[in-house]
Order: C-alpha cells, then structure tokens, then sequence
C-alpha cells in the first residue's frame, strides 16, 4: 500500500459513514412516510450533502500530489471529512419523537447546521491550498463564488427563520456545487 492509499482510508471511512447515513435517512422517509412529516427544503439540503461527499471523495485524488504527508496535514483532511459527517447527523436524527416534522426540526438545529457548514467552506479554502497554489488559482471564478457567496450565506442563515431565504439558499448551494463540477472537476488528473 503506497502512502497516500493509506491516508486516504481514514477520510474515506468517514464519507463512506456520511453518505450511509444520509441515505437511511432518505430511506426512513420512504419506507414510514406519515411517520415523518417531509419538508423539501430539508430534504435539498440533503441533496447538496450527497453531492458534496461524493464530489469531496472525487476532488480528493488530488492528495495524491502532496509529497510529504505530516500530521497536521492529516488530522486537518480528517476534520474535514469529519465536518460532512456531522452535518449529515445534523438532518437525519436518530430520534424525532420530540418534533413534528423536518421542518420544525431543521429551524430548531440551523444554527448547529449552517455553523459547521461555514466551517466546511473555510476547510474547503485551506484543502484547495493545500494542492498548491496553482491548483487553487486554476479553479477560476465558479469556485470563488460558489465558495465565499456560500459562506457568506451561511452567516446569514444562522440568523434568519425565513423561510424563503433557507428555500432559495438551500437551491442556490445545489445550483453552485452543480456548476463547480461540471466546471472544475468532470475528470480526475
């Protein structure tokens, strides 16, 4: 096993987790709905996790071109991967006897929720640097908007119950993340 192969399986571990968990969350929704009142801008949100993890374990491959692996550069790519984790514990509770729906849910734990998920688009800064310089600067205007006007609106979202704001919030991050793919990332190398 070459180094980066085995850096790579704890943070692979981690999305594996994040990615099973939202999807038992999908599935108890499909398999018990009267059980658990819908609410879509949750469930957009939760489409924008997907997309992140399974994006954030494509761009990752790009580690392969760090060439000296020390701690802190491995505890940081955890934390990373840990952040998506918890986000995604964050919108499929193990219990919701205590609210009456997914949207009284999701309003009573935004704060916790958009909190981390600005911590996820710094971490996503520090990451992209940490490829290199080049690589940061390669990523072009779709990157820096989708990142710094995502963090920006997290700020935002910490604060507001509108729930015109969340709704067209919530489509906007899954528009973006749409657009950095297709622009930034479509084939590994």
């Amino acid at each position: 096993m070459d180094l980066f192969s085995h850096v790579r399986v704890l943070f692979s571990i981690l999305l594996g987790l994040g990615v099973s968990h939202l999807l038992r969350g999908v599935a108890r929704i499909v398999q018990h709905p009267k059980q658990y009142r819908v609410y879509w801008v949750h469930l957009v949100w939760s489409l924008f996790l997907f997309l992140y993890l399974i994006h954030f374990w494509w761009w990752e491959f790009r580690l392969h071109q760090v060439t000296e692996w020390i701690f802190p550069r491995y505890f940081f790519v955890a934390l990373y991967a840990t952040l998506l984790y918890l986000l995604c514990t964050l919108l499929f509770p193990e219990e919701m006897s205590d609210y009456s729906g997914f949207d009284e849910y999701f309003y009573s734990r935004k704060r916790w929720f958009f909190s981390l998920m600005a911590l996820l688009f710094l971490a996503d800064i520090v990451d992209t640097l940490l490829k290199g310089v080049p690589y940061f600067v390669s990523l072009g205007p779709v990157y820096y908007i989708r990142t710094l006007s995502c963090l920006l609106l997290c700020l935002v979202a910490i604060k507001t119950n509108n729930r015109k704001f969340q709704a067209a919030f919530a489509i906007y991050a899954v528009v973006c993340e749409v657009a950095f793919i297709l622009t930034a990332h479509l084939t590994l190398g």
